[in-house]
This record gives structure tokens, sequence and C-alpha cells, in this order.
């Protein structure tokens, strides 16, 4: 990552910080320019801010934890007031894939969880029409390579066109996810019609969740070398 890209990410970060009030239950993002909102979060609580949050994932979790904010789970706070969370790519319709870190179906939950999710991110993940970063979509492990066809034919009757395969981690084997699910990577170029796709998902069996996150995003903070842009209804 550019020294240039990690600034505008923290700029937008910091403007998603002005949000913030005192008493608020907050779910915390997952991600390079999420974990840029926890670390100000930190500093503010560590001045005295009262929040409690519900983090997307055991690497934010452990971060959180290292900044003394104090955490929560939906089960103890099932309502949050604002999840602050980034996005591996967004339309000007505010549509984003989401799950190139592997924590989608934790960060769905608590996105519709919360009266506000808000985005924040940089410039390079705006695009036109969805699909140049590919979809992950999080699957059981059972029947893993039937639900592999499954969801490759279905793309293929929704417009989309190109290669769908588990992503593997480091070491070769499959990842696995806190859920202790596989990520399907479904490399498109092009989404002509995500809501047809995310529909066909959702009936898949073995399909747990995917990244595809329609009508949860109220507003994204982008940040370039300019500075920052609110899309949407930040209110």
């Amino acid at each position: 990552m550019s020294d240039k890209a990690d600034a505008a990410k923290r700029l937008a970060a910091a403007r998603a910080l002005e949000l913030v009030r005192d008493g608020m239950r907050i779910g915390l993002g997952t991600g390079s320019t999420a974990a840029h909102f926890v670390a100000l979060l930190g500093a503010q609580v560590g001045q005295g801010l009262r929040v409690i949050a519900v983090p997307t994932s055991e690497r934010t979790r452990e971060q959180a934890l290292a900044l003394s904010i104090p955490l929560s789970t939906l089960d103890e706070t099932p309502e949050l007031d604002l999840t602050i969370d980034g996005a591996d790519e967004f339309d000007p319709a505010l549509r984003l894939i989401k799950g190139g870190g592997a924590a989608l179906l934790r960060e769905k939950i608590v996105a519709a969880a919360s009266a506000r999710m808000i985005v924040v991110t940089d410039r390079s993940k705006q695009v036109d029409t969805l699909g140049r970063f590919p979809l992950p979509v999080e699957v059981d492990r059972f029947g893993l390579e039937s639900t592999r066809r499954h969801v490759a034919r279905l793309a293929a009757d929704a417009g989309c066109s190109g290669t769908v395969a588990p992503r593997r981690a480091p070491d070769g084997h499959f990842l696995v996810t806190d859920g202790g699910h596989a990520i399907l990577d479904c490399s498109f170029g092009a989404i002509p019609d995500p809501e047809k796709l995310a529909r066909g998902l959702n009936a898949i069996p073995g399909v747990v969740e995917h990244g595809l996150f329609i009508g949860l995003a109220k507003a994204i903070i982008v940040a370039d070398e300019q500075g920052v842009e609110v899309i949407g209804d930040i209110a």
C-alpha cells in the first residue's frame, strides 16, 4: 500500500470518528481502513469517550482489546447505533463488495444490527460497475466442490463469467474463516445485476453468505489527495 493511499484511509477514518457520540454502541469493521478507525477510536476512549463496541472479526477484537475499547457481543448488545467498516469496492448506488479480509459474514450481521452503516475507504475502491474485485462467497466446507459448481452455474445465469475458486491460505490449504467456513472467490470482472446475483446466491444450499452488501450502507466516506467526499446520507 502506498503512503498516499494509507493517508487517505486514515483521513476517511478520522471523518467517521466525528460521527461517534458518548454512550454509543458501535460496530467495528475489519480491514486496513477500519483498523485506522479503531486506532483513532481507541485514542478517544483513552481520553474518556464512553462507548461499547462489537468487533466483526477476531483480528479487530484483538486490536480493540489492545486499545482498551470496551467490547460486547450481539447477544449482549443486539442493537447498535453505528457501524464503521471498509469496503473492497463500491458503486454509485452505494452497493458494496466486501470480504477481502474473509470477515464478510460477521460484517454483514453487525451491519444489519446497526441503525447506520457508514463505509470508510479511499478513492481506489470506487467503480462504475461492481465486480473488478473478486466477489467472496462464504460457504460451508461440507460439499465444497458441489457448492462451487452451483455458484458458477448461478453466476452464468446472472450474466457473470469468470473463475470461481476456493481461497487458499499462505500454507496452501483452504482458508478458514472465523466462523469455520471456506471462501469462494468469484473473479467476474463485472456484475451486471448485483441484486439478481445476490438473490440467487442466497438460495444455494451451502452458501453461508456472500460479499454483496446491498441496501446496508447509508453513506460512504471516501478520501483521496484532494480531501474527503461524503456520498449518501451521513446524518
